[in-house]
């Protein structure tokens, strides 16, 4: 026959058992409101176009900040890069929807299918690239460079080829009056033109 003691210890078991699985389960939902379970690609996990001041003036970046592209050879709205192509200016590849970021229009964003089955994002209809040289933030190797048939240009806010801004010192060169480039205006400045 079980002592008074036992019994008490047997009726316990069972209470501590509970109180051991409901603090088991508080933390269970603890950590998964902490980290909840990706059952979907959110926004913040997946491709992003936003913008980003650089030696270009702001152009339209990845979610790492790096510089994104249009290639010149590419023709409504469909990519002319791939293979070797595709291996210096990566496709800026969506595996949903894309999202934007500060100073990227939604609307001039968009996806088209590849050859080989992969979206890539466009931002007014144009293919958007990284380029392999670019290694870091706001770095913009790309700009102007011609390789697989035509150029490359970094893509503009708007959605059009970002333009260099001219280096200087913000005087217009060659319009001094007398058209030369020391930009003076005089007719006995040295030069050879009166």
């Amino acid at each position: 026959m079980p002592t008074n003691q036992q019994s008490g210890v047997a009726r316990s078991l069972p209470q501590k058992l509970m109180v051991a699985a409901a603090a088991l389960a508080v933390l269970a939902a603890a950590v998964l409101l902490l980290n909840p379970p990706k059952l979907h690609a959110s926004a913040s996990s997946g491709t992003v176009v936003s913008t980003a001041k650089t030696s270009l003036g702001r152009v339209v970046v990845n979610s790492r900040g790096h510089t994104l592209y249009l290639f010149g050879k590419d023709r409504n709205g469909k990519s002319s890069c791939s293979g070797q192509c595709a291996t210096f200016w990566p496709p800026l590849i969506a595996s949903g929807k894309p999202a934007v970021g500060g100073g990227a229009k939604a609307s001039l964003i968009g996806t088209i299918k590849r050859s080989d089955g992969r979206r890539q994002v466009t931002y007014n209809h144009h293919p958007l690239y990284t380029f392999v040289k670019d290694k870091s933030r706001g770095q913009t190797h790309g700009e102007g460079v011609s390789a697989f048939g035509s150029k490359w240009y970094a893509v503009s806010p708007a959605g059009a080829k970002g333009l260099p801004r001219p280096a200087g010192n913000g005087i217009p060169q060659n319009n001094g009056g007398d058209h030369d480039s020391d930009n003076n205006g005089g007719p006995s400045d040295g030069d050879g033109n009166i």
